[in-house]
């Protein structure tokens, strides 16, 4: 199920309408790990990660798998039983049940007739204890609130049963709680079960918080990639988003934190010390 489980794009260059949008960028999304794109907007993050779901054509570059074999060269059903991608957003059925959905996952192993996928009830209900909607299973999807189909959505992708799982913004309109449970699922995912997590997150301290590795992207191409200590640092941050960004260590955690100072921050900071 899960051989050569990981990804890496090499010298990636991609862009839309002839306007260059991703130059040269090489990322490596590995098994058990969970890595996170960040960058401002327009940096390239979210075209980057379609690149590696296949969804955006390379104009130069390559994306290969651990054994060195092409993803390129995969027929679509053979990849999409190695890669999943959980997109920014998708339509919602009406009428649909939650396990109706989660059964779109599988997809890539069906034939005309679902009864060609022997491991299919099994799927869907693994993916559905681990995202937590099993109780919801015979619900329209229609009805879910944000977070809960946020969550059946994840499920969809887990039901592809794949060892790459790509996110696209997955915290994005999410409440503090749903951002938490996506966040601590998608770290169960890489400890527990090996799957090469690839996410891209617009909040840092999220990213601090959830990723063994960081890719910091600016202008379509990537600044620095390693642990969240080695990429999250003040000079790098402020030049690449355009503001002052302070990075300090949690005394309670020991992660790394970033605050973001506009001009309010910085008068409270300077009456504070005056």
């Amino acid at each position: 199920m899960r051989e050569s489980v990981g990804l890496t794009g090499s010298a990636l260059s991609l862009g839309y309408h002839g306007k260059q949008v991703v130059d040269g960028a090489s990322l490596e999304i590995a098994a058990a790990e969970v890595t996170a794109l960040v960058g401002p907007n327009g940096s390239g993050k979210s075209t980057l990660l379609r690149a590696l779901a296949r969804l955006h054509k390379p104009d130069a570059g390559e994306i290969t798998f651990p054994d060195g074999e092409s993803a390129l060269s995969l027929t679509s059903k053979d990849f999409a039983r190695r890669v999943t991608l959980l997109s920014q957003s998708r339509p919602t059925p009406n009428g649909v049940s939650v396990r109706d959905v989660v059964g779109y996952g599988r997809h890539p192993y069906r034939g005309r007739w679902r009864h060609d996928d022997p491991d299919g009830n099994r799927a869907i209900t693994h993916a559905m204890d681990v995202t937590g909607v099993a109780a919801m299973a015979e619900r329209a999807v229609d009805e879910l609130s944000g977070g809960e189909l946020q969550r059946v959505w994840l499920a969809t992708c887990l039901a592809q049963d794949t060892g790459v799982l790509l996110l696209d913004e997955p915290t994005t309109f999410l409440d503090l709680r749903y951002q938490v449970e996506i966040l601590d699922l998608m770290r169960d995912l890489a400890d527990d079960h090996g799957v090469a997590v690839g996410v891209v997150l617009h909040d840092l301290n999220q990213a601090a918080a959830v990723a063994d590795r960081i890719a910091l992207l600016d202008q379509g191409r990537i600044r620095a990639t390693g642990t969240p200590a080695e990429v999250l640092q003040a000079d790098a941050l402020s030049e690449t988003y355009g503001i002052r960004i302070e990075v300090g260590t949690d005394p309670a955690t020991g992660l790394v934190t970033t605050q973001p100072v506009g001009k309010h921050l910085q008068r409270q900071t300077l009456q504070q010390r005056s």
